[in-house]
């Protein structure tokens, strides 16, 4: 059964979730940019679990598609990274000053 994420936030942590998608991510950011047929040589991954595994970061907005003759060219994308990335530091923020709160209670504890 197919995950039915329509907040987009959502959606980019579905698709970060999956160690294969991971990968890819990682190999996509290391060259700058893959085709789909560099991706299935890199991983022993048949061509349908790459294109699904692609089309997954891609709703994402992990990844973004170039069509360059009859090949399919991925790069990075920034605007889901960019949300998680705020949605993470916003918390870590919280969880910081948190614990700095707790800090700051223990310290006045043993006073």
């Amino acid at each position: 059964m197919a995950i039915q994420n329509t907040n987009s936030l959502d959606k980019t942590f579905h698709a970060l979730g999956d160690e294969s998608r991971r990968k890819i991510l990682a190999m996509i950011s290391q060259k700058q940019r893959c085709t789909a047929g560099e991706l299935v040589k890199l991983f022993s991954f048949s061509q349908p679990t790459v294109s699904r595994h692609l089309k997954v970061l891609e709703n994402a907005g992990l990844v973004t598609r170039h069509i360059e003759g009859r090949h399919h060219v991925f790069a990075l994308g920034v605007n889901g990274l960019k949300e998680a990335d705020g949605w993470i530091n916003r918390h870590l923020v919280y969880w910081e000053n948190s614990l700095d709160r707790l800090g700051q209670f223990l310290d006045s504890d043993e006073k």
